[in-house]
């Protein structure tokens, strides 16, 4: 991968505090109008105004963010990516998202950190076993590698796990994707914001959407805290708040906003060297690149915009956490945090128009929404400069609340982020 700094460079900046780092991205100041306007600086909005310049030569389009990039759900999870998913439509969607991380790193000539350590799926019962075979099975039809694991197998790749007959929570094997793994969350916003910006996107901080600018019906523009701004298109890309957006353009959205929580511990030296998933207890856990053990929860289930989570659904997954690994129970807990989701009926994404004319959405990933940032970009960026949907999206439609052509997810995503 190509550097654009020299080693002195590196040297003089380490030891200058920072002071002498070059900008990553353009501090652009907000023009009264663009072809494209993105509402929402996280990861999603920021690769579609990328793959609107790369892939579409677009390249007066301003990404528009209340706070500041990558401050939303893109820094508040647990970085994990994967494509397990059972149906055809989720698997394609999925894997060409995962197939554009594993090129990301060299495409924006930026170190996402892309680690493919695999992903283990852990089977606690019979019945498990039964599913996760036919969850592989699942997969390899749909041409993404599966291998089911024995309890030998899941000891080998993870030995810190309790294993022993007399564990509380006893396994008896599970199921692998070795393509998955984890990613620098910060590193992959930091990274399509500068592409997007060394291509021409204007990136805005700090800048909060309070309305939208129709004319006959139709979105033209996008009322701001810092002015009116025009626009042919507009897109939005704000994960648990693009109800709230919705509401604001005057059309509802089948989605509701929960708190997703997560947690880490000191770091320590390096001791699992792979993602576990415990789909019946919810406890998913991996060690970051600090060492950190990294504890992720299932959602908790009542709508709220809190960035916390509550202390029933902590003490739920540190206690399934220490049940798998009872070493990890002499550690400190160093932090914990929460994002706020969009879910909707089916656990899958709504990719393309709204009801206004000119007004598009990406949402509704809830807890994967991470995981297909590149995936959720490509599609948008092509549904904003074509006006057609990607092949890809075309299941994803809003339409299918009202045609019950739903694609239920909820098992491969509703716990396994």
């Amino acid at each position: 991968m190509r550097s654009n700094y020299s080693a002195w460079s590196l040297l003089r900046g380490a030891l200058s505090g920072q002071r002498h780092w070059a900008a990553a991205w353009r501090d652009a100041t907000l023009q009264s109008s663009y072809d494209v306007i993105i509402v929402g600086g996280g990861g999603h909005g920021l690769a579609a105004a990328y793959y609107l310049a790369k892939n579409h030569g677009i390249t007066r389009v301003a990404v528009i963010e209340r706070g500041w990039i990558g401050g939303g759900n893109t820094g508040r999870n647990t970085t994990i990516v994967r494509s397990n998913y059972l149906f055809p439509e989720s698997a394609r969607l999925y894997d060409f998202s995962l197939q554009l991380y594993e090129g990301l790193s060299q495409a924006l000539n930026f170190n996402i950190m892309l680690s493919q350590r695999g992903l283990i799926m852990l089977a606690h019962s019979r019945h498990d076993l039964d599913s996760m075979s036919r969850w592989a099975n699942a997969m390899r039809m749909n041409g993404i590698t599966a291998e089911l694991l024995t309890l030998e197998e899941v000891g080998a790749l993870a030995p810190a796990l309790d294993l022993s007959p007399r564990a509380r929570l006893p396994v008896l094997g599970g199921f692998m994707q070795r393509r998955g793994g984890t990613a620098r969350h910060d590193a992959v916003a930091w990274g399509y914001a500068r592409a997007a910006s060394s291509l021409g996107v204007d990136i805005i901080q700090n800048c909060e959407v309070t309305g939208f600018i129709k004319e006959n019906g139709r979105v033209v523009g996008v009322d701001t805290t810092r002015g009116p701004v025009r626009a042919e298109r507009v897109g939005i890309a704000a994960a648990g708040h693009s109800s709230v957006l919705a509401k604001l353009a005057g059309f509802r959205l089948p989605v509701t906003s929960y708190a997703l929580q997560a947690m880490v511990s000191e770091p320590i030296k390096p001791v699992l060297d792979t993602v576990v998933i415990s789909p019946g207890t919810g406890a998913y856990v991996n060690q970051s690149d600090k060492g950190e053990i990294v504890m992720g929860a299932m959602l908790d289930l009542f709508p709220s915009y809190a960035q916390r989570g509550s202390f029933a659904v902590k003490q739920s997954i540190i206690a399934s956490t220490l049940a798998l690994f009872p070493s990890f129970s002499r550690l400190n807990l160093m932090r914990q945090w929460a994002g706020t989701v969009d879910v909707v009926h089916d656990s899958s994404p709504i990719i393309g128009p709204t009801p206004l004319p000119n007004l598009y959405i990406n949402c509704g990933w809830g807890t994967g929404g991470f995981k297909a940032i590149p995936a959720g970009g490509w599609t948008l960026a092509h549904v904003l400069a074509t006006g057609q949907n990607h092949p890809l999206a075309e299941p994803f439609q809003l339409e299918r609340f009202i045609s019950g052509r739903l694609i239920d997810e909820a098992a491969a995503s509703g716990i396994a982020h």
